[in-house]
């Protein structure tokens, strides 16, 4: 159907709800979920900027109707991917006794101070101690073990690699330990702030740090040349996690090395340092959607600009640097398999975002009857096509650069927009000051 104009497309399209009526909630979630291709396996849902309260609340409510109703069996969050699995362990009772517990060792970036986290965690145990649901829920995180200012050693992804090994062939494993252990040398040289923008402070590019990439490689070959017989000494599961844990390190000792390079323009080793977050991203969702094959779907939680189709961008000084967002590879991956809901919001005082201006998709959309509603995209199909492409974009955040407005090319990077009139600021992650254009 094609419309005459935007305002006729939003009419006829926008969904409106209330998160405090159960009812008009689960309608719009369910009409959201007809709106896709059935076959979706991987539903992102990105947040408009970090910090975004009701969107962390809009989240949860979110998943759990989508496990009640519509089959999802786990939810992935932008967090370290090799923390996440103490929170896992949390849900499925098998950990401390307490939230305090895991809110810091189970997250990054200050994410488990959030109380909207700590709600879904403990709704997800309450839900997993019900005898009746026979599905138990998964935890993951999918993010890089990386931050914008800083970045993990590589010792507890691949220590969990040698640590599997040594369960199936200790003297071997052993022996692999002592070497990595020597290159691998101090954390704190790996985790050095400054290294993000001064690659002379960077350890990735010295002699220890590249023979660590070669024993890394040769690690990734023993755990795929073994396979049989690891699977057969384990099992398939605890196989692959390992498996996967050791491409993670791959990977980022790849990152350490982007951030060592001293060649080309200044901009460039950080754009290719961001791409390589966004594939590990990724590579991590490709894995927990694997492993939830064949007990439900996975919902992913992340900030827009990591799960949209089109092109990340941030604005650094004078330097605006583009590079493909996870998103982007999970939509050559999966295909149809994969649907993505951006949100928005109208106004955010905490925030530094005023009242969008006239004529701005921000104030089209939250003129339509809400205070929250979903609009389906169809991709763009049907939206009068002149109109789009001459939309002005409304002015950022003054408080919190990670907020984007939205543009034209959002009706094709989500399946679906979440618009919110208004969000307040949750205080329990990171500070308004520590958060940076880079979604971090």
């Amino acid at each position: 159907m094609m419309h005459a104009t935007l305002d006729n497309w939003i009419r006829h399209e926008a969904i409106p709800f209330s998160i405090d009526s159960s009812e008009t909630f689960n309608a719009s979630i369910d009409k959201v979920i007809a709106s896709l291709d059935g076959s979706v396996e991987l539903l992102g849902f990105g947040e408009a900027l970090h910090g975004g309260e009701d969107i962390l609340m809009l989240r949860n409510r979110l998943f759990q109707r989508l496990v009640e109703a519509h089959g999802y069996s786990a939810i992935a969050i932008e967090s370290s991917f090799p923390r996440a699995s103490v929170v896992n362990d949390y849900v499925a009772g098998h950990g401390p006794a307490s939230y305090e517990a895991v809110q810091d060792t189970g997250f990054s970036h200050g994410f488990g101070r959030l109380e909207a986290n700590r709600e879904l965690v403990e709704w997800m145990m309450a839900f997993n101690a019900d005898p009746t649901h026979r599905v138990k829920l998964q935890f993951y995180g999918f993010d890089s073990p990386t931050e914008m200012t800083s970045s993990d050693s590589p010792r507890r992804v691949i220590h969990f690699v040698l640590d599997y090994l040594a369960l199936v062939d200790s003297a071997g494993a052993q022996e692999r330990r002592q070497r990595i252990d020597e290159f691998l040398g101090q954390d704190a040289d790996w985790e050095n702030p400054a290294a993000m923008m001064d690659p002379m402070k960077s350890v990735g590019s010295s002699p220890a740090a590249t023979a660590l990439r070669i024993e890394t490689e040769d690690l990734i070959s023993e755990l795929r040349l073994r396979r049989p017989e690891l699977v057969t000494k384990s099992n398939e599961r605890r196989y692959l996690e390992a498996e996967q844990h050791a491409t993670v390190a791959r990977q980022l000792l790849n990152y350490h090395a982007t951030l060592a390079r001293t060649s080309g323009k200044p901009g460039e080793r950080i754009v290719e340092g961001l791409g390589i977050r966004d594939i590990m991203m990724a590579d991590n969702l490709v894995y927990t959607v694997s492993r939830e094959r064949g007990r439900g779907k996975v919902l992913a939680f992340a900030h827009n600009s990591h799960l949209k189709r089109g092109k990340a961008e941030w604005q650094l000084g004078t330097d605006l640097l583009i590079w493909w967002g996870a998103g982007a590879h999970l939509n050559e991956i999966f295909g149809q398999r994969y649907a993505v809901i951006g949100t928005a919001v109208g106004v955010s005082d905490a925030n530094g975002i005023g009242q969008p201006e006239p004529g701005t998709l921000e104030a089209r959309l939250t003129a339509s009857p809400g205070p929250w509603r979903f609009i389906p995209t169809h991709l763009g199909l049907g939206l009068p096509t002149l109109a789009i492409a001459t939309l002005p974009t409304r002015s950022g955040s003054v408080k919190n650069p990670s907020y984007f407005p939205l543009t034209p090319q959002s009706f094709t990077d989500f399946d679906c927009l979440a618009v919110l009139d208004r969000t307040a600021y949750n205080r329990g992650g990171l500070p308004l000051e520590q958060l940076d254009a880079s979604t971090e």
